[in-house]
């Protein structure tokens, strides 16, 4: 049985999340088109390593999370919100996802979070059910927000209490 285990990101984990960022994009959680070389460092100005928690399969990183605040408002400092999350397709069906939820809950409650928020792509089914099995709600939606690979897309608002 292959050993799970969630920590957070180091800035030597960069190159690793990069190469499982591009194998993982889809138009089915992507709103912004496939990169292309040179690319873009996976840590910048607005996340670095403090921002991710990275799932790790019998020591090969397999996903991540990102962590971030919805807005740079002192009035929503109580919210945090899940701003990335992509499982190697190897790893799917394993619970990293579902492990990497539940590790960035805990994390926003040890940050002193009230409330966890995220966005999804309403197409995003595999993704909407994991969230709303750990306790997700939509709480909004904004029909056709985006234009993907030929479709309108609606922008799903979820939301939670920590």
């Amino acid at each position: 049985m292959p050993v799970l285990h969630i920590r957070p990101a180091l800035f030597e984990d960069e190159d690793a999340l990069g190469r499982l960022d591009r194998a993982t994009w889809s138009y089915l959680h992507a709103v912004r088109p496939r990169e292309e070389p040179p690319y873009e460092p996976f840590f910048g100005e607005r996340y670095g390593p403090r921002d991710h928690l990275v799932a790790e399969l019998d020591g090969r990183l397999v996903g991540y999370v990102r962590l971030g605040f919805p807005t740079p408002l002192v009035s929503n400092a109580h919210v945090r919100q899940i701003q990335g999350l992509a499982v190697a397709e190897e790893a799917r069906g394993l619970g990293v996802g579902r492990a990497l939820i539940r590790a960035v809950i805990a994390e926003a409650r040890r940050q002193g979070a009230l409330r966890i928020s995220l966005r999804v792509l309403g197409h995003n089914t595999p993704a909407r059910k994991l969230y709303e099995s750990e306790g997700f709600v939509v709480e909004g939606i904004q029909p056709g927000e985006f234009y993907l690979d030929g479709k309108y897309v609606d922008d799903v608002l979820m939301g939670r209490s920590l």
